[in-house]
């Protein structure tokens, strides 16, 4: 991955985690990671835990940030949502997965939270 792309991905994280908070969400952790899987940021809204991956692009031009949420990210995320709640003893908490999509164009961000973007993947052993 370029430094470029890296750049734009901590910047848009951040500025994710920002719009999160003030939209009433609790960050709980960032960059998530476990063997199976990542998750760039989970967090608590009202009593439910979000698992939320962020994607952000420069332009639509090559299609809306959100798409690049592949199944297989999803299962991957999927992995690493379940592994946090299995090691924090939450199997029984609600929780769901939700997607902060933004376009970086002209440092005017447009940023869509897209809430219950996609289900947990069950087509894995664990």
């Amino acid at each position: 991955m370029s430094k470029s792309n890296l750049r734009l991905g901590k910047s848009s994280e951040d500025l994710a985690t920002k719009f999160l908070q003030n939209n009433g969400y609790k960050i709980i952790a960032r960059n998530y990671k476990t063997a199976l899987g990542e998750v760039d940021i989970i967090a608590k809204d009202k009593d439910t835990i979000c698992f939320i991956e962020v994607k952000s692009r420069n332009s639509d031009r090559f299609g809306m940030p959100q798409e690049a949420v592949s199944p297989f990210k999803q299962r991957q995320i999927s992995k690493a949502a379940l592994s946090f709640l299995k090691s924090r003893n939450l199997l029984d908490d609600k929780a769901r997965f939700d997607v902060v999509s933004i376009i970086c164009a002209f440092n005017n961000p447009q940023i869509r939270l897209i809430k219950n973007a996609f289900e947990l993947s069950q087509d894995f052993s664990y």
